[in-house]
């Protein structure tokens, strides 16, 4: 029987921090003004011209976080559930109605033998495997489905996973229409062979554009606004919407006085803790950790390595921390075990006890684990498990192997299933410690976080108006301005860590607002916003450079041409004061030639190339102007049109889901607005 628990855990991905009462309170500190109380809903974003509106996204986020096994515990699962939540409804407005305008559809049929497993689902997969053999369980699903008309939630899950199913099975089915029509024609297969086949070599001259004075080709205003109004370029200059924020970090550091305090503190536990009976209660009360498993000499420093012999190591100041340690318990163990283990489910106690039997008094054990074993990795194998490290082991698996010897049978209960083992070898032992740590953090004391406040709060009074008073508020405070954009959608602010609240006030500030006071890790944080650009194209000002470089380039090859004309390639390179370089065994898949790293337009010039002895126009390439005489054109066999075809046939079906994909997201224009709400 599958459990709504099993389910959420298989299909899980990490989601998001905010709690359901937060966003619910934040919803109605919205109030009326937002149109929360009203008969508006505000709108976090559009796609393919539908808006989606507040409450949409929210049921989205809800559904996904219920059906997904969210973690509201990180800024990670925020983001997490976010994306899960945006793409399902780019799939509702966009995805699912183009599907259905080319007449795509999964029939009824369809879905019945995609949870028979004729059609492969990794969405239904993944819900319903075996974690014992990692086959898809057809029962299982037949037991989900018999519980499901009781339960509300394995109601909702069955509608999340079946929709997710059969998105999944329309995009495949879409990209397989497209893939249809993939076809490598003769001409390619041609000239596919060829370019493997055939090689040149000769000689060429390469003048670097860098000879050319800039003086000697100036680019005006006009021509890098013609360049950049050009429509083969516009494409190139797309962009998000972004606000632009300044602000001040002011950093809350540990006085001498707090760093007195706490080695005080650090040194009257660490006493505490030698003294402590009971190692796992202190370092419980104490917010300590306890190791997972065993460490050996080998895992430890010098100093850390008295643990083994019972002492304590610490208190000791390493980076931020006065660190301590114990060990808990110690062991004679191997250093490395060899194993071949049995896996019976956890309710198999009675076989589990039949086979541990037969096993000690000498049964086959190989046989039992390929005929018992529900692990069929292992199964195959004779439950071998090869050769493993002691410490690598979970203590209390590890605690299990201790004391024995080569051939013994060690049967293991735990909550995930029943384990047979059987010892097939047993390296020499030594000494091993389960340990304990504690730590103390070097922190600045409430004394010093209320100065500091203290000299934020002033700041946030003087800074207010403008930019000016931002930033000369900023040299009386001693802080230094730092510069941040926030691109719509953002959830945090590049360069600062646990940002999300500032980011969702730039997307909702006006340009002039100074923020409240943020707490970020250590540190207070305010913001001033300074420009807000809603354009989706990067202006031309912001291009101008780029442009400048492409158009100069273009006019310093029109000088060039000029000196790469000549009777011969010597010539040239004498009037040019350039050298004569021979190049050999140039292929059309190549990159570059000779020193040159990347000049592929050099490249495609030499090996289009047909006849030898001939002096080449000038080529403009990526850094040099160059001109080249093919001595000899070689052919190979290396390449028949048989293998041509097939891969190319193959490279071009298997770029054609990511190329289809990305046409796709080019056609669909969306409007995200979430980073201002959630």
């Amino acid at each position: 029987m599958v459990s709504l628990q099993t389910l959420r855990t298989k299909y899980g991905v990490v989601l998001s921090v905010i709690i359901v009462l937060a966003l619910l309170a934040f919803i109605i500190s919205l109030g009326p003004e937002m149109g929360f109380l009203g008969s508006k809903d505000p709108k976090v974003g559009e796609i393919n011209g539908e808006k989606v509106t507040y409450m949409e996204y929210l049921n989205e986020y809800e559904s996904a976080k219920a059906n997904m096994a969210g973690d509201e515990s990180s800024e990670e699962g925020v983001a997490a559930i976010s994306s899960a939540a945006w793409q399902s409804l780019v799939a509702k407005h966009f995805l699912t109605p183009g599907f259905e305008k080319v007449g795509l559809e999964v029939s009824e049929a369809e879905r019945m033998a995609i949870l028979a497993g004729e059609i492969p689902s990794q969405t239904i997969y993944q819900a319903f495997a075996n974690p014992q053999t990692g086959e898809y369980d057809v029962a299982a699903v037949t037991s989900f489905l018999a519980q499901m008309s009781a339960n509300p939630q394995y109601q909702s899950m069955w509608s999340y996973l079946n929709n997710a199913a059969t998105l999944e099975r329309l995009n495949t089915k879409y990209l397989d229409l497209l893939k249809a029509g993939v076809y490598v024609n003769k001409l390619e297969v041609a000239q596919g062979v060829t370019a493997a086949n055939e090689a040149r070599n000769g000689r060429y001259v390469a003048v670097n554009y860098n000879t050319v004075a800039d003086s000697l080709a100036t680019v005006s205003d006009a021509e890098i606004v013609a360049y950049y109004n050009a429509n083969k370029h516009k494409a190139e200059y797309k962009k998000l919407p972004h606000r632009v924020i300044s602000y001040v970090v002011f950093d809350v550091e540990p006085t001498d006085a707090d760093m007195a305090e706490v080695e005080a503190k650090a040194l009257k536990m660490g006493e505490e803790f030698a003294a402590a009976e009971d190692i796992r209660a202190f370092v419980r009360k104490n917010m300590g950790t306890i190791g997972q498993s065993y460490v050996s000499a080998a895992d430890l420093s010098s100093d850390e390595a008295v643990v083994l012999d019972g002492a304590q190591y610490g208190p000791v100041l390493k980076a931020n921390q006065w660190v301590m340690s114990r060990a808990i318990s110690t062991v004679m163990g191997p250093d490395s075990i060899g194993l071949s283990h049995i896996v019976l489910a956890p309710t198999a106690k009675a076989e589990a006890d039949s086979l541990y039997n037969a096993l000690v008094a000498g049964a086959d054990f190989a046989a039992a684990a390929a005929k018992h074993s529900q692990y069929a990795q292992t199964a195959e194998v004779g439950g071998d498990l090869g050769v493993i490290p002691f410490n690598a082991f979970a203590a209390e698996l590890a605690d299990e192997f201790v004391g024995k010897k080569k051939g013994d049978i060690i049967k293991v209960e735990n909550a995930g299933g029943i384990q047979i083992f059987k010892v097939t070898r047993m390296d020499k032992a030594q000494k091993y410690a389960l340990v304990a740590s504690v730590n103390v953090d070097v922190e600045a004391s409430s004394a010093t976080r209320r100065d500091v406040h203290n000299v934020a709060s002033v700041f946030s009074v003087d800074g207010k108006g403008s930019i000016d008073n931002f930033n000369t508020a900023a040299t009386a405070a001693a802080v230094t301005p730092r510069v941040a954009r926030v691109k719509q959608g953002d959830r945090t602010v590049s360069g600062l860590l646990d940002s999300r609240e500032i980011a969702r006030w730039a997307h909702g500030a006006e340009v002039g607002e100074i923020s409240d006071i943020f707490t970020v890790g250590n540190s207070y944080v305010i913001a001033m916003l300074t420009e807000e650009d809603n354009t989706t194209v990067i202006p031309v000002a912001e291009k101008q450079y780029e442009i400048s470089r492409v158009l100069a380039r273009d006019k310093k090859f029109a000088i060039l041409k000029e000196q790469l004309a000549g009777a011969s390639i010597e010539a040239i390179a004498e009037a040019c004061g350039a050298e004569v370089v021979a190049f050999d065994n140039v292929k059309y898949t190549d990159y570059g030639v000779g020193t040159n790293a990347y000049e592929p337009a050099l490249v495609g010039a030499i090996a289009n190339t047909k006849s030898t002895g001939e002096l080449s126009a000038p080529v403009k390439g990526s850094s040099v102007a160059a001109v080249f005489v093919v001595d000899g054109i070689s052919t190979s066999e290396e390449q028949t049109a048989d293998a041509e075809k097939v891969r190319k046939q193959a490279y071009l079906e298997g770029m054609f889901p990511q190329l289809s994909m990305m046409a796709l997201q080019n056609m669909v224009e969306i409007e995200d607005l979430r980073g201002k709400y959630f």
